[in-house]
């Protein structure tokens, strides 16, 4: 993060349309965003997955295809082409922003032929539960690329650069996981379900020298070709957290200049995310799911639940340099794997929490900005149709405050369960404070002290039409609506 009050926006979201418009749409956009107050943009996964041009780009298949050649049925990924993706890139960094890439190297999957081998079969609830004798096994762990050749790469992937795979074509539907033969699940993940080092489809061994020598070598050929300014590490807990600080290392050392690493460790469990940092020395942050959590349980508690809480066992309080806050991501949002949704009403409380306090790096979702609206069938089998709101109006409006008044020190007025405030006393460069009040249950209001005596503050959510004046003490009365945010900043001088 190159600004003081950066912002990241998540420019994409699972049920973006099909149509491979997005790149062409990020050029378009790029100019918008920056002005509005958005620093930087993480993008999907811009290489081919499986699912050729409907895949998210999680289902990854070819890290040097980025829509460039015929494979998986298609040439364009679901966002474009490779001349689109790099346009946009291009477009939005002279617009000012800093592009941060998806970068997927847990697995591999949709592989071109299949082979035989011999693994171990574990239980996929528990690694350590060996449930059936070592044995010959068949499976699609072949990758050849016959679209791409060998331009770029002429590496191709067999079972032996893998570690785990959930597939025997002479055992089909089973319920196991795979150990390949003379592998060993990796170290430092997670220790949900055993260790959980295994996720799905073909599981990289990060401990094979063709591996890692391959991924660096693609580091250094993507960086040389995107220029992108960072990265956003996918499923970092099922991977050998050594990895990621290794990998970093080398194509920071690469290009000579400073990068971004954001890593995606999804668990409530703030002591999980602490273990990781340290085990990458601290380079390189992580995404706040327990923050997510706590929102998700605001949202669905109402004015049952105790604001006061609402930093509780959060990376952004413990650790707030290394913590990107967020309130929704693709994984999260209605349908998803891992959804835990947000409600409508209280994503104004959430995104003020994050984008106008000193604490943290803070992230917005597309879905949360634009608005979605799309069908899926849920995990109950049944088929759902889903709007998500925009909050673009608003998010404008606190995106305004956080680079014009959010600046200073900051004091906090967590002293009720259900209204909350914070003030920034601004500096020499940035004058003038803010005050923000919220409120989880009915109107709310709090006296609070801004630092400048005397003044005129207006809402900027225009939620209250009467001003606050100051007393001579600079402290002042502001309030809110009953579930609802205010942002209050110095009126503008009529001259």
């Amino acid at each position: 993060m190159s600004e003081p009050n950066g912002v990241m926006m998540q420019y994409f979201h699972w049920y973006i349309p099909s149509d491979g418009s997005l790149w062409n749409q990020l050029a378009e956009n790029a100019e918008e965003l920056s002005k509005a107050g958005i620093t930087a943009l993480w993008l999907p996964p811009a290489y081919k997955g499986t699912g050729g041009g409907y895949d998210v780009g999680y289902g990854i298949y070819d890290l040097f295809d980025l829509g460039e050649f015929d494979q998986k049925g298609t040439v364009r990924t679901k966002y474009g082409t490779k001349s689109e993706y790099l346009n946009g890139i291009k477009v939005a960094k002279s617009a000012g922003l800093e592009v941060y890439a998806d970068v997927v190297f847990n697995h591999k999957m949709g592989a071109d032929a299949e082979e035989e081998e011999s693994a171990t079969p574990f239980d996929p609830e528990n690694r350590h539960a060996v449930v059936g004798d070592y044995q010959p096994i068949k499976s699609w762990t072949h990758f050849t690329f016959p679209g791409r050749g060998n331009k770029y790469s002429s590496m191709q992937w067999h079972w032996w650069h893998f570690d785990a795979i959930d597939y025997n074509g002479y055992h089909q539907n089973e319920n196991v996981v795979y150990l390949l033969e003379g592998k060993r699940f990796d170290d430092n993940v997670d220790q949900e379900k055993g260790g959980y080092a295994y996720l799905m489809g073909c599981d990289l061994d990060m401990e094979h020298p063709e591996v890692r020598g391959e991924l660096k070598y693609w580091g250094e050929w993507y960086l040389d070709l995107t220029d992108v300014d960072g990265f956003r590490f996918d499923a970092v807990k099922h991977v050998s957290a050594e990895f990621f600080q290794d990998w970093f290392d080398h194509v920071r050392n690469y290009v000579q200049r400073d990068l971004f690493a954001v890593g995606e460790y999804w668990s409530y469990e703030v002591d999980a995310l602490h273990h990781f940092i340290g085990l990458t020395q601290g380079k390189v942050a992580l995404f706040d799911a327990p923050l997510h959590y706590n929102f998700q349980a605001a949202s669905v508690g109402g004015d049952g639940y105790d604001m006061r809480q609402i930093f509780d066992n959060t990376l952004v309080q413990q650790q707030p340099c290394l913590a990107v806050t967020l309130v929704e991501n693709h994984d999260s949002q209605p349908l998803q794997s891992l959804e835990s949704i947000v409600e409508s009403w209280f994503k104004p409380l959430a995104y003020a929490l994050i984008l106008l306090r000193r604490e943290g790096y803070p992230c917005i979702f597309y879905g949360d900005y634009y608005g979605a609206h799309y069908r899926d069938r849920g995990r109950d089998g049944n088929e759902y149709e889903i709007w998500m709101d925009s909050h673009r109006e608003l998010l404008d409006k606190f995106l305004l405050a956080r680079r014009t008044y959010s600046y200073g020190d900051q004091y906090n007025y967590f002293d009720h369960p259900n209204t909350i405030g914070w003030t920034r006393l601004g500096d020499a460069e940035h004058p003038g404070g803010m005050a923000v009040v919220l409120s989880n249950g009915s109107e709310g209001w709090k006296c609070m002290e801004v630092g400048h005596p005397n003044c005129t503050y207006i809402d900027l959510t225009e939620h209250i039409s009467e001003p606050v004046v100051t007393n001579e003490y600079g402290w002042g009365e502001f309030r809110c609506q009953g579930g609802s945010v205010s942002v209050w900043v110095p009126q503008p001088s009529s001259t």
